[in-house]
């Protein structure tokens, strides 16, 4: 087919073709049919004329042998039943014509001339029969019968046969031709008909060829019609294959057009975190450098007491920066932790009593929810770091008097870690990016002094931590209630041991009543912005 070709129908060469086979093959069809009709037709006739031709000889032979001597006499041709036409002659013992006659309509049997006579010699007495031309008379079936001393000769015309069998071919030719026009206008209509459907198929294919795939507006790309898509034809198995493959081509372009715009959130977050990166690294190092040229010059309006504190501590800024993207570079490059079995509800424990000496004017409170021994495989470090930075994130953005909640929940093959705040919780707009590194409340570089500001990379270290110990880190908040879910998964039962008891020294506001557990009721933390 030339689906190609605009403004031509796509069905047309390959329904011209079929056309011209089905012509083609309904000609071969009737010739033969005629041809055959014809021969049989002809076989008949010519079999009834020679069965004729055989009978009026058997007469003949009758006849003459009742006058043996009287070669040249035909006197039988005179009676009466004899049809038109019909030829009788002697013959020698030579096979040479003595007397023949022909019998005419309404008139006594007629002589043969010598030209007519001398056709028919040649002929043996046996039976069989022969074709000849008598001029003026036309062709004849002829036989020689012999016996007793006895020669005859009988023909019958074969004008009638040949007559019929030409008005025979006449009308089969007739019949084939308007037969033939009428079956190509049937199979015309119908083989169009047919191609309805692969037409519209191919038209579909033309259109999403013409459509512009390489532009990120193309959303919905044209499908075959439910009607063309009939898996019992082979037009509908067509249609529905192509519609699959349609169907590829929008999920590639789709997942595509999604790689393309991760690959453009990363550079953008790169670009970012370069920025963010060297502001934080910049305004250490700007801070060092101008109060070491101050204790250089040796006089100013600051000591170098008070010199020398505030460049230990923009140094142990600085460090502790470098330490946190040091971290995450090991994190994202997939560098093994150490592993060992870790109690997590002594490590919240001792986690939550660390931020209430750190943080003494939140309320912090403790629930432990132990189906079974809060047990994981990691790094106690790391986790520890994790949760620090959770509880660290609730005690620098919820103002003083917030009630901030740890919880640990174990049950099943998992185990949640929840930290829960009663502030004004996380910007609607901030929260689907809160684990990401330098993510503040504040957009600007600007900082607070104390700990009023962080550099943003608190949530990003504990999400990478988590992930790097095949667990999931989430964040929900909703004005007065912001709440941090770690989950966990639990370290095998035929490796647990006995878990370590919570530090008595560190006892929790509230805590559950002895033997008592309960499933899933959370608490975690929620800043309104990350630390």
């Amino acid at each position: 087919m030339r689906s190609g070709l605009p403004g031509r129908p796509v069905g047309r060469s390959l329904c011209a073709r079929l056309l011209l086979f089905t012509g083609a093959v309904l000609v071969a069809v009737c010739a033969a049919m005629a041809l055959t009709s014809v021969y049989a037709q002809r076989a008949y006739l010519l079999g009834d004329l020679d069965r004729r031709v055989g009978d009026a000889a058997q007469r003949s032979r009758a006849e003459a042998t009742l006058l043996p001597d009287r070669d040249t006499d035909l006197a039988f041709l005179g009676e009466r039943g004899q049809p038109a036409g019909l030829l009788a002659a002697r013959l020698d013992e030579h096979g040479k014509v003595t007397v023949a006659e022909v019998v005419t309509r309404g008139a006594a049997p007629r002589p043969l001339s010598d030209a007519q006579r001398a056709a028919l010699d040649g002929l043996r007495p046996d039976g069989s029969m022969h074709t000849r031309t008598v001029p003026g008379l036309g062709t004849y079936r002829v036989t020689a019968l012999g016996g007793d001393g006895v020669r005859v000769l009988t023909g019958l015309p074969m004008d009638d046969v040949r007559d019929l069998i030409g008005a025979l071919v006449v009308v089969e030719v007739a019949v084939a031709a308007v037969g033939l026009a009428a079956a190509g206008c049937v199979c015309a209509v119908v083989i169009r008909r047919q191609l309805r459907p692969l037409g519209r198929v191919a038209a579909t294919a033309v259109e999403v060829s013409r459509a512009p795939l390489g532009k990120a507006e193309v959303t919905r790309l044209a499908r075959v019609p439910e009607r063309d898509t009939d898996p019992g034809t082979k037009a509908g198995q067509v249609g529905a294959a192509l519609n699959r493959m349609i169907e590829h081509v929008e999920s590639s372009l789709a997942q595509h057009r999604r790689s393309e715009e991760r690959v453009r959130r990363s550079e953008e977050r790169m670009r970012r975190f370069l920025a963010d990166a060297s502001h934080e690294l910049r305004t250490p190092l700007a801070s060092i450098a101008g109060y070491a040229e101050l204790m250089n010059r040796g006089t100013g309006p600051i000591e170098p007491e008070l010199a020398w504190r505030r460049v230990t501590a923009e140094s142990a800024r600085m460090t502790h920066l470098v330490e946190d993207l040091l971290l995450l570079a090991r994190l994202d490059e997939g560098r093994p932790l150490h592993r060992a079995e870790v109690d997590l509800a002594s490590l919240v424990a001792e986690a939550v009593w660390e931020a209430r000496a750190a943080g003494g004017d939140h309320d912090w409170q403790l629930a432990l929810h132990l189906d079974t021994p809060a047990l994981v495989a990691g790094d106690e470090a790391r986790l520890r770091q994790a949760v620090a930075h959770l509880l660290a994130n609730a005690r620098v953005h919820t103002p003083a008097g917030t009630t901030v909640t740890a919880s640990v929940e174990a049950s099943g093959e998992r185990c949640v870690i929840r930290v829960r705040d009663d502030g004004p919780g996380i910007l609607t707009a901030l929260l689907p990016t809160v684990f990401e590194r330098f993510t503040r409340a504040d957009a600007s570089r600007s900082r607070t002094h104390g700990t009023a500001g962080g550099s943003g990379l608190g949530l990003a270290i504990a999400a990478a931590i988590t992930a790097a110990h095949g667990g999931s880190v989430r964040a929900e908040s909703v004005p007065g209630r912001t709440e941090f879910t770690i989950e966990l998964p639990l370290k095998e039962p035929s490796l647990t041991g006995s878990p370590r008891s919570i530090p008595p020294a560190a006892p929790p506001r509230t805590a559950p009543a002895p033997g008592s557990s309960c499933r899933a009721t959370g608490a975690a933390v929620g800043p309104p912005a990350t630390a």
